[in-house]
């Protein structure tokens, strides 16, 4: 077991070094091994802040038992989650996996390869893409101006790290969703020789979707003979399914003040507006801001309606993370934000909060006096309306 296996358990690699390994599941769990509470932790912060990565810090730990522990913790985190017994709990659970996964991916990726060692626990591009069967369907966009960044796909004379690819039309429309938005439709794509262009973020958010898909591949499965386990993780089961009913997290002020949220997602909105199209992640960002500052999916497209995001895509992301089948999703943190280039630290606000829902909380509860969006549509009888006043909505509180 090294520590790429833990990084990326769901690789067949890892898989293939838990089997190796002939550790016994059962027997872990009856010694309430080290890998054991690390699941636990594995899925509640999958279930509750949309994330698989250890608490204490950054992974890999430091020593070999560390790594042992790390790739160990994946499949009785599967394990876990399949006695939960939830669809909605295995959709975050499988989504938070591809976004801790992809998070490593692009502080891989950043990494210079000269710099590499053999040994390092780092994955480049064309390792992910031939992961998933996609290293002959993925190549470098050819029409990019000479000159440019190259490939680190393995393209000959191509360098590293272009600014675009081509994928074969095939795997574009399984990876990707229209109800991702109208940028991902194919008729708005530009299409030649069976292959799509695609951006270096458009295509990891797909390799994103490819490693959700994969990790939510089997779940939940029976334990059969292995009812042992089933009774051994009884409680914890019961913890996870404790702290969904209680939802934990604290529900923030039912208002809606644009001049009070947070300058990512002031940031966010107004790259909308200048009808420029938001990333997978910058898009997720604001709907869970949006979605967790108590905006309904209607309200959230009245809201957008005037910058480059569609309603079907708003509903889709909206009506995902308003399930109220027992499990939430809030909001990424400061630092996962930052990761992916969304939120850059102005005032040095993460001193005042960790993630953006706690930053907008405690504007509003400072704030005087504060206006509420809505109370302003309600009052125009604009039902349909775009969201006219939003600049002027709370900006004596600012």
């Amino acid at each position: 077991m090294d520590a790429l296996d833990a990084k990326y358990p769901f690789f067949a690699s890892a898989r293939e070094a838990v089997a190796e390994a002939a550790v016994s599941l059962p027997e872990l769990v009856a010694a309430d091994a080290p890998a054991v509470e690390r699941a636990r932790e594995r899925v509640e912060r999958a279930l509750l802040e949309g994330t698989v990565a250890a608490e204490s810090g950054e992974f890999p730990g430091e020593s070999a038992s560390d790594t042992q522990a790390e790739l160990l913790s994946y499949p009785i985190a599967r394990i876990l989650v399949s006695l939960l017994d939830s669809d909605p709990a295995i959709e975050k659970y499988a989504a938070a996996e591809a976004a801790t996964a992809m998070e490593r991916v692009r502080r891989d990726l950043v990494t210079d390869d000269e710099l590499r060692s053999v040994s390092s626990a780092t994955v480049g591009l064309d390792d992910l893409l031939a992961e998933f069967d996609l290293a002959d369907a993925v190549r470098p966009d050819a029409t990019a101006p000479a000159g440019v960044r190259g490939a680190g796909t393995g393209a000959t004379g191509a360098g590293r790290d272009p600014d675009h690819y081509r994928i074969d039309v095939g795997p574009y429309l399984r990876l990707t969703s229209p109800e991702w938005g109208d940028s991902w439709r194919l008729v708005n794509r530009a299409l030649a020789d069976g292959a799509v262009r695609v951006s270096r973020e458009e295509l990891l958010a797909a390799l994103e979707a490819a490693v959700e898909a994969r990790v939510a591949e089997g779940l939940p499965f029976e334990l059969g003979a292995d009812e042992e386990i089933a009774a051994a993780l009884e409680s914890r089961v019961a913890d996870l399914r404790r702290l969904l009913s209680e939802r934990t997290y604290a529900e923030p002020p039912d208002v809606v003040a644009p001049a009070l949220f947070p300058p990512c997602m002031t940031n966010l909105i107004e790259k909308a507006e200048r009808d420029a199209a938001l990333s997978a992640a910058e898009s997720f960002a604001l709907m869970a801001f949006l979605v967790g500052i108590g905006m309904t999916p209607d309200e959230v497209v009245a809201f957008c309606a005037d910058t480059s995001l569609d309603a079907e895509g708003i509903r889709y992301q909206t009506e995902f993370l308003t399930d109220d089948r027992g499990t939430q999703y809030p909001p990424p943190t400061c630092e996962t934000l930052a990761n992916y280039g969304i939120c850059h630290n102005e005032d040095d606000h993460m001193q005042v909060a960790a993630d953006p829902l706690s930053y907008y909380e405690k504007r509003v509860a400072a704030a005087d006096d504060v206006t509420d969006w809505r109370d302003g549509r309600e009052a125009d009888g604009a039902d349909e309306d775009s969201g006219v006043g939003r600049e002027a909505d709370g900006a004596d509180e600012a």
